[in-house]
């Protein structure tokens, strides 16, 4: 079961630091053509980026990264696109995940892996099992994901779950059954490369986000780009659907006074 309530639900504690940092690295492809260099060099230039936002939130103290890497329309690309994502994520997992368990970080990869290698879903599981006790940092990366077949799948485990259940289901009946479950929900949405769009990430998880789109191409990100982003953030009223006037007055210190 989840231990992390829906910002839908109940109003979230709010730090000035975001908690959870939620990522779309869109723009490997055209930073390569500005360079005419192949789209191969810009997904490669990507992961290096990828590095650098895990250090990044380290750094900073946040406690959950999530990367969109693949998303489920990203098959509709050319085969040998593709294909270089998928080498690309098995060189990523051979050679990353020892350093990520020796900086304290925790791997989960969230999607519908059933279209992946079998010897890939292996190497995710063995990733995710080696990296099962660390804290400093919890890194999700979204593969063959979707936010609409995040909400299917969940909905199809809660039926096979409590199949007897007359009563209507509701949105704590469900929460427990997304795919990141495990995580707050993201307090900040970034996406890199000029889009402004969700692009079916996290649809359920980011009701309450606070969005922050720049022009910078992925593989230019780094960690000025995030301090920026998180400056944003933190010039936003994060009210969950009060007045300002309630926000307000609920950060006003009590004035009342003890009797005796």
């Amino acid at each position: 079961m989840s231990m992390f309530s829906s910002s839908t639900q109940v109003v979230p504690a709010t730090d000035a630091l975001p908690r959870h940092v939620a990522i779309i690295m869109d723009g490997n492809g055209r930073w390569a053509k500005k360079r005419f260099l192949p789209r191969a060099a810009g997904h490669k230039r990507g992961l290096e980026a990828v590095r650098d936002a895990v250090k990044a939130c380290i750094e900073r103290g946040i406690g959950y990264l999530t990367l969109f890497a693949f998303s489920s329309e990203n098959w509709r690309r050319p085969a040998e696109e593709v294909s270089l994502l998928m080498n690309l994520f098995l060189h990523a997992l051979e050679n990353e995940v020892a350093k990520l368990h020796e900086a304290g970080v925790r791997l989960r990869v969230v999607g519908d892996l059933t279209r992946f290698d079998v010897k890939l879903v292996g190497m995710i599981r063995e990733a995710e099992q080696r990296t099962a006790d660390n804290r400093r940092l919890t890194l999700t990366i979204a593969a063959n994901y979707g936010g609409r077949w995040d909400i299917m799948q969940a909905l199809n485990a809660l039926l096979a779950s409590q199949p007897e259940k007359r009563a209507a289901y509701d949105e704590a009946d469900l929460s427990p059954y997304l795919s990141m479950a495990y995580a707050p929900e993201p307090d900040l949405f970034i996406r890199t490369g000029g889009e402004q769009r969700v692009s079916n990430f996290l649809l359920w998880q980011l009701a309450y986000a606070e969005l922050y789109f720049t022009d910078l191409l992925w593989p230019d990100f780094n960690g000025a780009a995030l301090d920026e982003a998180i400056r944003s953030y933190q010039g936003r009223e994060r009210r969950f659907g009060r007045t300002s006037e309630q926000l307000h007055a609920a950060r006003e210190p009590s004035l009342a006074v003890g009797g005796g």
